[in-house]
């Protein structure tokens, strides 16, 4: 694994890149005349094709070149730079190879080779080398890859490339690093644009590089306990040092009986302590005959570490050589999918260069990877002449296009299974796909040796989208992803339309619509290995998909692990949660395993956690119990809820806290227009959170107004709440993480704090304080406020 420091000097030298490359990129199109409606006269005829191949590309990413160069420079950009960077992958791991003799060669080997290659240097050479290598990622007849970047741009991205040490090309997470520094300018432009994220946004603003802990983790508990259950003497599961086991002692609290699926075939495990995610029974008999699927496989960590797996698996189970099973597992059992056609490209190369490190440089079958999100763009004719009068395949290339229309909002959303209602979609079922494939492939054969690059291109894109829709139609017996993020208000209309028609219970976030989406490609009995938000599994606003999702579908292992459970930045602020569930109706009794590791602040402490802390062992049935269906992951208590005796209050959100808010020292003085504000702490504390004042006016001057203006604008937050707990005493509890707590004395507070006030004192004798404590919080209960005068002049049609 890298470590941080090379990690910071790795997105330096490939953010200098990505400048250097755009603007290469873009010098070399405009000499080509792609932005302009004419071609240049002085353009030879190999350039005019080579112009028009280009701007048909660009039509297809959506946008007319004269319009909007951008997403044609952004595509070759990428395309060059990535050749420079596989070469070097290669070239560090010695697995560039020569073309002629099938030899490694070294970087200054092909320095030494470019003179008499006629290459400009050694990275042209080294580039080439690679492309040949690498067809299902440098697709021969790309228009991109015959651009030629003027001298100096090539020099600037050469720098860039060689100021990276190289370590960072013989590490683990190296290559999925790279992508993510990539995105890293986008991603701070589309977040600052404050714009609705769809389309070209989406990738990066929802790509996050999942730590390899959580990979295992979810991996060895699923495809490891499979493995385990059935192989219990096998050397594998030495090493599955993630695949979490229920000993004979069990945690006081836990259900003390045999699982399910121990009692149905799980038994053999060594040592007699069964998987605790259970043996998976529903799955098949031989790793042959798994089929694994990553429906946002970014740059292909799930499925390099599944591959690694299966591939020992099949080895063992059908002798297979190293090198065989490697083969053998790209051919028959992994599947991939992602939005952005880029990250499919490092997922094929990832599989690429580590079969090649277990079995040395051989040709390697196509991997079953592929991109959901290609845009159909393009006019309909466009697509439909590629038929050259075949009326099946002219219906087939319409629906086609149809169905991915909307692909670079929806990718793997995308459902090709036919819906009642809806055949503007031009959805395809497994069947149409079937006979779609063979007339594709015919119809396409002709393009590639016809004379019209545009129809080459759009012949291209036509069968990446079939070869997406076959992985869209299948069914899967493991599906394992990092789910994408992005709330209701930041969405797209597409978007935003998709989920409200196809996910109506999880449409509040992109994330809770993939848990879905993620169940529909499994197999009856098939599994969902997740990483995803856990607020979703106890915000009122899911508690319709939890009750859905806890009635139909057979909970295997959650683990909760709250705030900074990823390396990045972006961690800080993601709380996520590990889950796998079965698409199954679960038993009355079934048991549910889970584990919170939030209370540990950095990823090696929840990664050191997931390993060794106790495992809880809840029937699932309780959890609909919960009040809202919340899942709890500790044995349920006899007392009383809380609810019983208390009321709870939401805060005032200001929408626009530099206006609104201060720190009290920030003010000469306060003024009768400024009142208290308590909000939260960060650590739990007696008092605390008690730094902040909020320009109230009585509740009807600025904020007031600026409240009212808002009501009803799509994606506002402001407005007034709590009133009912102001001058009153009791409990602030932060919201988020781990619901840290102080007193709460009576002043207004914010959305980030959540109040609990008691009915009547009958809370004291709920919580069954001792006699001392007892006295001191009645004291502190009964006391009046000195906050006084709270209460706003006007709050008709301002709460929410």
């Amino acid at each position: 694994m890298l470590d941080p420091k090379l990690r910071s000097t790795l997105e330096k030298r490939i953010v200098e890149a990505r400048d250097a490359s755009e603007a290469a990129a873009r010098i070399a199109l405009e000499s080509l005349a792609v932005h302009e409606r004419e071609a240049y006269a002085n353009l030879s005829e190999e350039e005019k094709a080579l112009r028009r191949a280009l701007r048909a590309k660009a039509r297809l990413l959506g946008t007319r070149p004269e319009d909007d160069l951008s997403p044609l420079v952004e595509e070759l950009a990428y395309v060059r730079w990535h050749r420079f960077l596989f070469a070097r992958f290669l070239a560090e791991n010695e697995l560039l190879m020569h073309p002629e003799y099938g030899v490694p060669v070294s970087m200054s080997d092909c320095a030494e080779l470019a003179p008499e290659e006629g290459d400009a240097d050694g990275w042209a050479t080294a580039s080439r080398y690679a492309q040949r290598m690498l067809p299902a990622v440098f697709r021969p007849g790309d228009p991109l890859l015959s651009v030629t970047f003027f001298p100096e741009g090539r020099r600037a991205m050469i720098l860039a490339m060689e100021g990276i040490p190289k370590p960072a090309f013989s590490s683990d997470d190296g290559l999925g690093w790279s992508y993510q520094f990539w995105q890293t300018k986008a991603k701070k432009e589309v977040n600052a644009s404050g714009r609705k994220i769809g389309g070209r946004d989406l990738p990066p603003v929802t790509q996050l590089f999942t730590e390899d802990y959580m990979v295992k983790f979810l991996l060895h508990n699923t495809l490891g306990a499979w493995w385990a259950a059935k192989h219990p003497d096998s050397s594998i599961n030495d090493d599955l040092t993630y695949l979490r086991r229920l000993g004979e002692d069990e945690p006081e609290g836990e259900i003390h009986r045999e699982p399910e699926w121990k009692l149905d075939g799980g038994a053999g495990v060594e040592g007699g302590e069964a998987p605790a995610a259970g043996g998976f029974e529903g799955w098949p008999e031989r790793a042959a005959e798994l089929r694994f699927l990553d429906p946002c496989c970014g740059s292909g960590h799930f499925l390099v570490a599944a591959a690694e797996l299966l591939a020992r698996m099949r080895s063992e189970e059908e002798g297979l050589s190293e090198a065989g099973a490697y083969g053998a597992v790209l051919r028959d059992n992994l599947f991939g999918l992602e939005i952005d056609r880029r990250c499919t490209e490092l997922a094929a190369f990832a599989l690429a260069l580590e079969a090649w490190k277990r079995g040395g440089y051989r040709e390697l079958p196509l991997p079953n990877v592929a991109c959901s999100g290609i845009p159909a763009g393009g006019s309909a004719e466009e697509w439909t002449r590629l038929a050259r009068g075949d009326a099946r395949l002219e219906e087939t290339l319409r629906r086609l296009r149809g169905l991915f229309l909307d692909a670079p909002h929806l990718g793997s959303l995308i459902h090709p299974a036919s819906v009642a209602g809806r055949p503007e979609q031009g959805e395809l079922d497994a069947a149409d796909f079937s006979e779609a494939a063979g007339l594709l492939e015919r119809a396409l054969s002709r393009e590639r040796n016809g004379d019209d690059p545009a129809a080459a291109i759009f012949g291209e894109a036509a069968r990446g989208v079939a070869r997406a829709a076959g992985i869209l139609t299948g069914k899967y017996h493991l599906v394992a992803t990092n789910v994408p993020y992005l709330a209701r208000g930041k969405q797209s209309d597409t978007l935003k339309n998709h989920l409200e028609s196809r996910h109506v219970r999880s449409k509040a976030d992109l994330a809770t619509a993939f848990v879905e989406r993620c169940r529909d490609f499994c197999e009856k009995g098939g599994t969902y290995a997740l990483v995803t938000p856990q607020n979703w599994l106890f915000l009122g606003t899911y508690k319709k998909l939890r009750e859905h999702l806890l009635k139909t579908q057979s909970w295997r292992l959650v683990a909760r692990l709250g705030s900074g459970a990823f390396e990045t930045i972006g961690g800080e602020v993601v709380n996520v949660a590990l889950l796998a569930a079965t698409n199954a109706p679960p038993a009355g009794d079934h048991p549910m395993s889970g584990l919170d590791v939030s209370r540990h602040k950095t990823p090696t402490g929840k990664d050191e956690a997931l390993r060794a802390e106790e495992i809880s062992v809840l029937e699932q049935s309780g959890q609909l119990e919960n009040p809202d269906a919340r899942i709890t992951l500790e044995p349920s208590s006899t007392l009383p809820l809380l609810e019983n005796f208390t009321s709870y209050h939401n805060g005032i959100c200001s929408g626009d806290y530099m206006r609104f808010g201060r720190c009290f020292w920030e003010l000469p003085y306060i003024t009768r227009d400024w009142k208290f504000q308590q909000s939260t702490v960060r650590a739990t504390a007696e008092y605390g959170g008690l730094e902040h004042v909020f320009y109230w006016q009585n509740g009807s001057g600025e904020f007031y107004s600026f409240v009212c203006e808002r009501l009803g604008e799509s994606g506002v937050s402001a407005w007034i709440r709590g009133d009912r707990a102001w001058n009153n005493r009791g409990v602030a509890v932060s919201a988020t993480g781990a619901l840290l707590v102080s007193l709460y004395t009576g002043e207004l507070f914010d959305d980030n704090t959540m109040v609990i006030t008691p009915q009547d004192g009958a809370i004291v004798k709920c919580c069954g304080l001792g006699s001392d404590h007892a006295a001191t919080f009645s004291s502190f209960l009964s006391t009046s406020s000195p906050i006084t005068n709270l209460a706003p002049a006007r709050t008709s049609g301002t709460s929410r």
